[in-house]
C-alpha cells in the first residue's frame, strides 16, 4: 500500500496509543461493541483509480433501463413494499484485496447493496485515526474532494431534504441497542434527526409519528436501517407499531425494496475484471470439475451466514431451492497490510450518496481487516489488527 504511511504508523505504534484511540472514539458516545482495528489502511493512488472504475462498470448497470426487469425476482413476495422509488439513495460495493495475474493489487467485487452503511461513523473513526496517531493532515477518507462538512452536508441533503430534521426518523428494529448503533449515534448527532425503534412508531391511518416530550410528531421520511429478514421469524412485531408493506404516506430513505435489488442476487448479470465468475445455481448446466475453486452463497443471507466455502457435489444437490443459491468463483485475499508480525487480509467498501434527481456520488469508505478464513468478527476471534477501519488516501 503506500508503503511509507505503513512503515510510520508501524514504527511510531503503541498498545497504549491504541486504547487511547479508543476512548477518543468512544467520548460521548455508548462504548462500541464490535472491534476497531489498530490501524487505517493507507490506499495507493493506483488501487483508488481501480476501485473508481470498478464501481462506475457495476453503476452503468445499474442505470439501465431494464434494471428493474432483471431484478424484480429478487424481491421475495412478502417482502415487497409499494411505492418504489426511481433509484436507492445509497450504493455500497465490497471489494476483496488480491493480486492479479501481473502481481499487481486489485479489488474483486465480494458483495454489493442498495442500502445504507456506516455513513456517519466512517467519517468519525477517519478524524480519530487521523488525530490520535497525529497522521498526515492531507490524508482524507473522502472521494471527490469532499471534506468532512461538505460530506455531511450531503448526506443532510440526501437523508433529511427540506424537511425538518425531526421529521425524519432514523428506524432499526431495537436502534439504540443495534451492534451498529454507534454510527446511528453520530448520525443524529452531526444531522439533529431522531432515532427511533420500531416500536417507537405510531400509524393513524396512512401516516407514522412518534412522541417527543409528550408532543407527537409527524414523520415525513424514514431513514430506514431495518433489514426484513432479521425479523422474519418475529413478523408480529409490525403488530405494536405499523407494517412497513401497507400503503403510507412517508418518503423511504431508502426505499426497502433495494436491499433485494441490489445485491448478490445482481452479481451473475456483471461482466468485469473486477467481478468473480457467478451464475445462479439453477441455471448452471453441469458441476464443474475443479469445484475446490467455488464458493456457494445463499442470496438472502449476511455477514457471511450459510456461505459453504469448501464446496462438495453433495452440497449443491442438496440444496432444495438453487434459484435463491449463487455459485462463484472464489476469490484470494491477498495478506497485503502489514502489521508488525505478519500480513494482514483486507477488504473495501466503497460507498455512495445518490441524491434524488442527480447521479450517484462516491463519498467515503470502510474497511475490515481479517486474519480468520473469511472477513467478519465470527472468524477473527482472539487476533489483534483485525476489525473494523477505514482506507485513507492523499
Amino acid at each position: 500500500m503506500i508503503q511509507k504511511y505503513r512503515e510510520q504508523f508501524n514504527a511510531n505504534f503503541t498498545v497504549e496509543k491504541y486504547h487511547q484511540f479508543i476512548k477518543d472514539l468512544e467520548t460521548g458516545f455508548p462504548p462500541i461493541p464490535f472491534r476497531v482495528a489498530e490501524t487505517p489502511i493507507f490506499i495507493p493512488k493506483v488501487l483508488k483509480e481501480k476501485l473508481i472504475a470498478a464501481g462506475e462498470e457495476i453503476i452503468s448497470l445499474i442505470k439501465q433501463d431494464n434494471f428493474k426487469a432483471l431484478t424484480d425476482k429478487a424481491i421475495p413476495t412478502k417482502w415487497n413494499v409499494p411505492n418504489e422509488t426511481a433509484h436507492p439513495h445509497f450504493l455500497t460495493f465490497d471489494y476483496g484485496l488480491c493480486k492479479d495475474e501481473k502481481g499487481e493489487v486489485a479489488p474483486m467485487l465480494i458483495e454489493m447493496q442498495g442500502f445504507p452503511s456506516l455513513y456517519g461513523f466512517q467519517s468519525h473513526l477517519a478524524h480519530n485515526y487521523i488525530e490520535s496517531f497525529e497522521l498526515d493532515k492531507n490524508l482524507s477518507p473522502y472521494f471527490n474532494e469532499l471534506t468532512q462538512s461538505s460530506y455531511f452536508a450531503l448526506l443532510k441533503k440526501v437523508l433529511i431534504g427540506e424537511h425538518d430534521p425531526l421529521q425524519v426518523g432514523l428506524m432499526d428494529v431495537d436502534a439504540p441497542n443495534q451492534k451498529t448503533a454507534i454510527d446511528f449515534f453520530v448520525t443524529a448527532k452531526q444531522l439533529g434527526i431522531k432515532i427511533l425503534s420500531l416500536n417507537e412508531i405510531r400509524k393513524e391511518g396512512k401516516q407514522l409519528f412518534y412522541e417527543e416530550n409528550g408532543n407527537k410528531i409527524q414523520l415525513k421520511r424514514i431513514y430506514n436501517r431495518l433489514i426484513f429478514d432479521e425479523i422474519e421469524d418475529n413478523i408480529s412485531i409490525f403488530k405494536n407499531s405499523f407494517d412497513p408493506r401497507e400503503e403510507l404516506d412517508i418518503e423511504w430513505i431508502t426505499h426497502p425494496n433495494w436491499f433485494y435489488r441490489i445485491s448478490k442476487y445482481t452479481m451473475p448479470f456483471l461482466r468485469s475484471e473486477f467481478v468473480p465468475e457467478t451464475h445462479f445455481l439453477n441455471t448452471i448446466q453441469s458441476i464443474p470439475e475443479d469445484l475446490e475453486n467455488y464458493v456457494l452463497k445463499p442470496l438472502f443471507s449476511f455477514a457471511g451466514m450459510g456461505v459453504i466455502i469448501d464446496v462438495t457435489s453433495s452440497d449443491i444437490k442438496a440444496i432444495k431451492d438453487p434459484e435463491n443459491w449463487i455459485l462463484q468463483r472464489k476469490v484470494t485475499y491477498e495478506p497485503l497490510i502489514e502489521a508488525p508480525d505478519a500480513g494482514v487480509k483486507a477488504e473495501i467498501r466503497m460507498m455512495y450518496l445518490w441524491p434524488e434527481g442527480e447521479e450517484p456520488q462516491l463519498c467515503i469508505n470502510l474497511a475490515r481487516l481479517s486474519r480468520g478464513k473469511m472477513i467478519g468478527v465470527r472468524y477473527n476471534k482472539d487476533f489483534d489488527w483485525v476489525g473494523g477501519t477505514v482506507g485513507l488516501m492523499q
